[in-house]
């Protein structure tokens, strides 16, 4: 059998730490304790009329607002068709189609939203939606850019590469089972490993400490502060670590099956979708614990949203097709 390498792993649950040396399988994976990626909780019919105003949208997977002109970019469920979205007019979108199913989405450069996708990254310009691909050998499923310019990249079967704008790969590790999540927090780099439910620290050459994240993790976010924040949406947990080193600072009970994630930086609240509830709920974490200070109605199926860092605003898009929910800062205050 190959190596595939050494991972450290402090297993939180039982403060045990512990080293694992995967090994090839005739999978080509490593050889660890794995569990199918957890998934959202299925949402019951809406009990309330969600917070703010609804339009019409297609069943999306991923939500995001690209940073400098605010349009959203909006993923349907099956990974083919890619909305922008103008916040001013949210009702007549431009809707493009993808050449490979699209799995999730990351802000790129200025104006540019990216596209992890089986074999490749699809870089979309936000405004006119022109679209060209960069070469990837496997299924990515994550992608994040630095702020040189380099794009790091993971796939499917665990791999992770860092690539320059033109797609030349100058870095590769491998020995992740799956490299669901990219968190950049400075110089440091943190994988979500949704098939191991774990965090993982990645170093110059090789994979680093790897702490365990809840029972079943599934989305991961950063924030200005260096924080990283997880769902562990098997465990109803919100988990924040801190990376250099990687360590768990913050981990607190959220009912209803905690899935997506966004940060407002204006507020400084990070906010969480309960698909068992269907609710948003607003966190303060200044204080080293989780504080609710905020629970808003959504529409049924809130599996994925994002901030407008322009306006403070709000989006929340169903993946059952019920539309996407905008809910302003003002509405936001009147759910506290």
């Amino acid at each position: 059998m190959r190596p595939r390498g050494s991972v450290a792993s402090a297993l939180v649950g039982a403060a045990v730490l512990v080293v694992l040396t995967g090994c090839s399988g005739e999978d080509g994976g490593p050889d660890v304790p794995t569990r199918p990626p957890a998934t959202a909780a299925v949402s019951p019919a809406t009990a309330a009329n969600p917070a703010g105003q609804v339009f019409p949208a297609a069943a999306t997977k991923a939500l995001l607002a690209e940073r400098s002109t605010g349009r959203l970019a909006a993923l349907d469920t099956a990974g083919t068709a890619l909305a922008l979205i103008d916040p001013a007019a949210p009702a007549t979108p431009r809707t493009i189609s993808l050449p490979a199913a699209g799995v999730s989405l990351a802000q790129g450069a200025p104006g540019e939203v990216l596209v992890a996708a089986t074999d490749r990254v699809l870089r979309v310009d936000a405004t006119t939606g022109t679209l060209t691909e960069i070469p990837v050998d496997g299924d990515v499923h994550s992608v994040q850019t630095r702020t040189d310019g380099t794009l790091v990249v993971g796939t499917a079967d665990g791999t992770l590469r860092e690539l320059n704008a033109d797609g030349t790969v100058t870095r590769t590790i491998t020995g992740l089972v799956s490299a669901d999540a990219i968190a950049l927090t400075g110089e440091n780099i943190t994988v979500l490993d949704r098939k191991q439910t774990a965090v993982v620290a990645v170093g110059e050459e090789a994979l680093g400490l790897m702490l365990r994240a809840g029972d079943g993790a599934t989305n991961a976010i950063t924030d200005p502060h260096g924080r990283i924040i997880v769902a562990d949406t098997a465990g109803g947990e919100l988990l924040v670590y801190s990376a250099g080193p990687l360590v768990l600072r913050q981990r607190f009970p959220v009912s209803s099956s905690p899935y997506a994630l966004a940060y407002d930086p204006r507020s400084e609240l990070v906010w969480v979708s309960c698909t068992q509830s269907n609710e948003v709920v607003g966190y303060d974490l200044s204080t080293g614990i989780g504080v609710e200070v905020a629970r808003l109605a959504t529409l049924r199926q809130p599996d994925s949203m994002t901030v407008d860092e322009r306006t403070g605003d709000l989006f929340v898009a169903s993946a059952v097709g019920d539309g996407l929910q905008r809910i302003g800062a003002d509405e936001r205050k009147r759910g506290q």
